[in-house]
């Protein structure tokens, strides 16, 4: 064993004492937490690096993997039962501690510039890194019992992220909303975790041929039998995937993550884009050989279908929110929420892509969306910020005149997700749609082309109405703090000037923005380096294939940007208050986008209500049906001690007390007869004597 496989546990240890030690700085500490923060995100990249490197020196013709497993407590009679936990390194593992620790340390230091003003900034570092050390447990665990530790962990720090500025009712409702319905995936997942524990004995991912993704415990979970028709392996898979679709924002559970964006833009960035996530697409990952599991296939029957059913499910949940998530994105006028239903849209391509091409082709999607949607997010904190706090598009417009550098690297990051040749998005996308294509239904194919183009137009939109034309900052719907000031008696409306973003801000823009052209060469058809690093393999002949998809999606993404360019760029709107160019054409759909399709309408009407009539009937019936059970138990038992007082008053007291008073007055009469004078003893002696005589007088006269 290497020795960083024996000391994976620093990573996540780092930014998590950086979190302890910030947590006791005081407010004006400020330049002490920031430098705890970014130096524990220096050192966790640091061997996250020595483990990539130890993972590349030791691949070779099959995929690298080394764990260390340790043992936490014993139970059952004597200790005889053993819980384990351990770390794994692989390049799964290596690539996403990478990512993560790389991508979280450029946000972490966007931070320093964009929360410079805010006064809980020691408080935001310690949320970030505590935030940073439990994704990095989630990457490195090597038992899903640790998994879902440090799962949860990520869940509560983004509550605390989402609702840092809880002084605002949005965004403590927004942390909220995301804590309680992540939550109600992650029941599904610790189900999944115990019923898979109960059919393998065991919760190791990887543990000498014994781990729960090893051979004999697969094939023990594959013949465990079926439940209401489906078979139990299908039945732990989804429950696994229920977590990820919390996390991932998969449909139904996607409504958390647009509201997400009243948290500060680098928590945007770093929980939408690399990150939290990321994370439920990572779980289907690692879980991978459990989703892929068919009772035919292990019991040889050569008719055992091509796909899992539970591979089915994630291909379609996946290609369906792809393309709601990118119809939604459409309508949307806030700069953050159409990035936030953007990255809904792609974990839908995420999950599309590890359901119909495994997991190296999920992945290669996942890392390069990492890249150009933090740099998104990030370049759209950095509009906020030279807009002074404006956030609605509509109210924007030629920015990229006193923004130069934030629209270059914004446009980058914008043409990658719309999958622009040669940019990174376009490779790995393309990647999925190439193996959608060759899918057992060529219909998740057709949603993703419909979603790229969905992508491709919105993206356009969005740049076309912030950074092209005159401002239209000055309407009368402004919002700005700085938009009046008094020239005489009047008050005049003045816009504010945007301004670029200082160095420390817009120098992650550009590294990230290097990265959102070259890394989609790593993963190319004709140079597949990701996907054989990650142990797939080349098929020479899919390679050739691939050109007229790419030349498909291609015009695909062409068109996205022509429409979107023909109806917001050619002739961009001249005030905030000018209806949307689209809503023109069509209101009443404009409004069903606009609205979300009315998911939280509709969960609000049904879920919700329905949960505020539980409560309610829960009320009534702890108040009168419980509360009134108590209340005549309660007095029946009061009845029943006011008869035992009564019986034991006048019935076991009186007696003996009358019994007592009867012994008593014979005690006295008996006493009077032995009170000790001689003359009385004499009378009762000549008494009994006179009685005597004539007794005997009588007897002798018979």
């Amino acid at each position: 064993m290497t020795w960083i496989t024996e000391y994976l546990w620093l990573i996540p240890l780092l930014p998590l004492l950086a979190a302890g030690v910030s947590a006791l700085c005081k407010r004006e500490q400020r330049r002490l937490s920031a430098t705890l923060a970014i130096g524990s995100m220096v050192g966790a990249l640091g061997l996250s690096l020595v483990a990539f490197t130890t993972t590349l020196q030791h691949h070779g013709d099959g995929v690298f993997r080394e764990v260390h497993n340790f043992p936490w407590f014993a139970f059952g009679d004597g200790g005889g039962e053993m819980v384990r936990l351990g770390f794994v390194l692989d390049p799964l593992a290596a690539v996403m501690l990478v990512m993560v620790s790389f991508v979280g340390l450029l946000i972490f230091i966007y931070s320093v510039g964009y929360m410079a003003h805010d006064d809980n900034f020691t408080r935001f570092f310690t949320f970030l890194s505590l935030f940073a050390a439990a994704m990095l447990g989630v990457v490195v665990a090597n038992s899903l019992l640790l998994f879902f530790i440090c799962w949860e962990l990520v869940g509560l720090a983004s509550y605390l992220l989402i609702g840092f500025w809880f002084h605002k009712p949005s965004a403590a409702a927004a942390a909220k909303k995301a804590f309680i319905t992540t939550r109600i995936g992650d029941i599904g997942f610790f189900l999944g975790l115990i019923w898979l524990y109960s059919q393998t004995g065991t919760l190791l991912f990887y543990d000498n041929g014994l781990g729960c993704l090893e051979q004999s415990a697969l094939t023990k979970l594959a013949v465990a039998g079926m439940v209401g028709g489906v078979a139990v392996s299908t039945v732990v898979a989804l429950l696994i995937f229920c977590g990820a679709i919390g996390k991932s924002g998969q449909f139904p559970l996607h409504v958390w993550l647009p509201d997400a964006m009243e948290g500060p833009t680098p928590v945007s960035a770093l929980i939408h884009a690399a990150t939290m996530v990321a994370a439920g697409v990572f779980l289907v990952a690692r879980t991978f050989p459990i989703f892929t599991l068919t009772w035919q296939a292990v019991a040889g029957d050569s008719a055992a279908p091509p796909v899992s059913a539970a591979l089915q499910v994630v291909t379609w949940v996946g290609a369906l929110t792809a393309v709601f998530a990118s119809l939604i994105a459409v309508a949307q006028s806030d700069i953050k929420r159409i990035l936030a239903y953007s990255t809904v849209s792609q974990l839908g391509y995420m999950m599309m892509g590890l359901g119909v091409g495994g997991v190296a082709v999920g992945m290669f999607h996942l890392i390069t969306h990492a890249f150009f949607k933090a740099l998104l997010f990030l370049g759209a904190g950095s509009v906020i910020h030279g807009c002074h706090d404006e956030q609605d598009i509509r109210r924007m417009g030629g920015v990229k005149k006193s923004m130069p550098v934030t629209f270059a690297t914004y446009a980058i990051g914008m043409m990658a997700l719309a999958g622009v040749f040669p940019l990174a998005g376009f490779w790995s996308k393309d990647e999925i749609l190439h193996s959608a294509h060759g899918w057992m239904s060529h219909g998740p194919f057709y949603l993703g082309l419909f979603g790229a183009l969905l992508t491709a137009f919105y993206m356009t939109r969005q740049v076309a109405m912030v950074f092209f034309g005159n401002s239209r900052s000055g309407g009368t719907t402004s919002t700005s703090s700085h938009s009046s000031h008094k020239i005489g008696d009047a008050a005049e409306r003045i816009p504010p000037t945007p301004h670029e973003s200082p160095a420390v801000m817009t120098v992650p823009l550009v590294i990230l923005a290097v990265f959102a052209v070259v890394l989609g060469f790593l993963g190319t058809p004709w140079w597949p380096a990701f996907q054989h690093y990650l142990g797939a393999k080349h098929d020479a002949s899919a390679a050739s294939g691939a050109v007229p998809l790419m030349i498909v999606s291609t015009l695909v993404a062409l068109t996205g940007i022509a429409l979107g360019w023909m109806l917001y760029g050619r002739k961009p709107a001249a005030s905030a208050d000018a209806p949307d160019a689209l809503e023109a054409k069509q209101p009443a759909v404009f409004a069903l986008l606009r609205d979300k399709f009315r998911v939280d309408e509709f969960y609000e009407a049904t879920v919700i209500r329905l949960n505020a009539l539980a409560s309610s009937m829960s009320d009534v019936f702890d108040r009168f049906v419980w509360g009134g059970a108590v209340k005549v138990v309660s007095l029946l038992t009061l009845g029943v001690s006011w008869v035992g007082r009564f019986f034991d008053e006048y019935v076991i007291n009186f007696g003996f007390d009358e019994g007592c008073r009867g012994v008593r007055a014979g005690s006295d009469a008996a006493s009077r007869t032995q009170d000790g004078k001689v003359q009385n003893y004499l009378r009762v002696i000549g008494l009994a004597l006179a009685a005597l005589v004539l007794l005997a007088t009588w007897g002798f006269g018979k």
